[in-house]
C-alpha cells in the first residue's frame, strides 16, 4: 500500500476498509498530512491483493490491524520493512517514505504529468512535488538535442565522431 498508492505511513495506518472503492477503483485518503483528503487510483493488481486480504482477515473498520487486533504503529511498520529489507539482501537504507518516493518517481518516469502526481500525492503546492523531478533522469536523457535534430534534417549532413571525411560543416568560435 505504501508503494501501490504512494501513501504516507500515517495514511496507511488510518486507512479504513470503507476507504477502498472497488467499483470506482480508487482509494480515498482521509486525515492525510494537513488534515486533508485526496484520492488515489487503485490499480487492478493492488485491488486483487486487497480483496484477498479482506477475505482472509475480515478487517472490520481499519484495513490493517496488528497482533491481537490492535492498531499497527509506525514503529511496527518500520520494523516489518527493516526485516524484509534485511531478508532480501538490499543494502540501501529503506524507510516507509522510500516507497512513496519511489511511487512518485516511477510515475514521473512513465511520463505522468507533474500536476497529476501532485494530486495523487495530496500535495497542495507543486513545489513539494517537484522534489521528485530531479531523480527522474531516464526520460531526460532520452530527449534529443535540437542541434542534433537540426543537423539530421538539414541537407542530410552526417557527422562521424573523429572523422575528418565528414561533410564540411562550418563551425565558428561563438
Amino acid at each position: 500500500m505504501l508503494y501501490g498508492g504512494g501513501l504516507r505511513i500515517g495514511e496507511l495506518l488510518s486507512l479504513r476498509v470503507a476507504n477502498i472503492d472497488f467499483d470506482r477503483m480508487e482509494i480515498t485518503i482521509h486525515m492525510g498530512k494537513g488534515n486533508k483528503w485526496h484520492t488515489v487510483a487503485l490499480g487492478e493488481k493492488l485491488a486483487q491483493l486487497i480483496e484477498n486480504y479482506i477475505l482472509e482477515y475480515s478487517p472490520k473498520d481499519l484495513l490493517f490491524y496488528g497482533q491481537q487486533g490492535r492498531e499497527y504503529t509506525a514503529t511496527s511498520v518500520r520494523s516489518i520493512i527493516k526485516r524484509a529489507v534485511q531478508k532480501s539482501g538490499i543494502k540501501k537504507r529503506v524507510t516507509p517514505h522510500t516507497f512513496r518516493h519511489s511511487y512518485a518517481t516511477h510515475l514521473l518516469d512513465q511520463g505522468v504529468d507533474l500536476r497529476y502526481v501532485q494530486l495523487l500525492l495530496g500535495h497542495s503546492r507543486p513545489e513539494t512535488t517537484q522534489i521528485y523531478t530531479h531523480v527522474t533522469k531516464n526520460e531526460l536523457l532520452k530527449v534529443q538535442s535540437p542541434f542534433d535534430s537540426m543537423i539530421e534534417k538539414g541537407n542530410n549532413i552526417q557527422l562521424k565522431r573523429g572523422a575528418r571525411n565528414s561533410k564540411n560543416v562550418l563551425l565558428s568560435r561563438v
